[in-house]
């Protein structure tokens, strides 16, 4: 089965869950990388802005087309109880283009419900499964269990 994990990070909590990821499932990744800059204190509230809004934003190219995949993987952190704005962007840049897909997210806490929610609205797909972690988890290597749940 050919797959691709697709993911954005704004303080690398996500990607290093997207790299375990795709390392355990042979993927080809992704990262989804913005023409907005979310980085630092304004970027935080820009992107927290951008999430209430669900603002569709700009995306730098991207080397893979999920169309070409059997399995999806999509991550983001959760923003304001939503998916990050890069993470929409990508679903809704390419509409109709998933079959089989499964959410994962990271979080200081909370937000996960409603950000599996919003993306599954974009995508248009129920995701086969959906994996929440906090960040403490992510940072202490604590998701061995959820992780392998995730992926079965």
């Amino acid at each position: 089965m050919k797959s691709l994990v697709v993911y954005y990070s704004r303080t690398n909590i996500t990607e290093k869950l997207a790299k375990t990821i795709a390392s355990r499932t042979d993927s080809d990744i992704e990262e989804i990388l913005p023409k907005v800059n979310y980085q630092g204190k304004l970027g935080y509230a820009r992107g927290g802005k951008h999430a209430i809004q669900e603002k569709i934003i700009d995306l730098e190219n991207l080397k893979y087309d999920p169309e070409d995949y059997d399995m999806v993987y999509l991550g983001t952190p959760v923003w304001a109880s939503k998916a990050s704005s890069p993470v929409i962007s990508y679903i809704k840049q390419n509409e109709g283009k998933f079959t089989n897909v499964k959410f994962f997210a990271t979080a200081g806490s909370s937000g996960f419900e409603s950000t599996f929610e919003q993306m599954e609205k974009y995508a248009s797909v129920k995701p086969q499964s959906t994996l929440a972690l906090t960040t403490k988890e992510v940072k202490k290597d604590l998701f061995d269990e959820k992780l392998s749940s995730f992926l079965e």
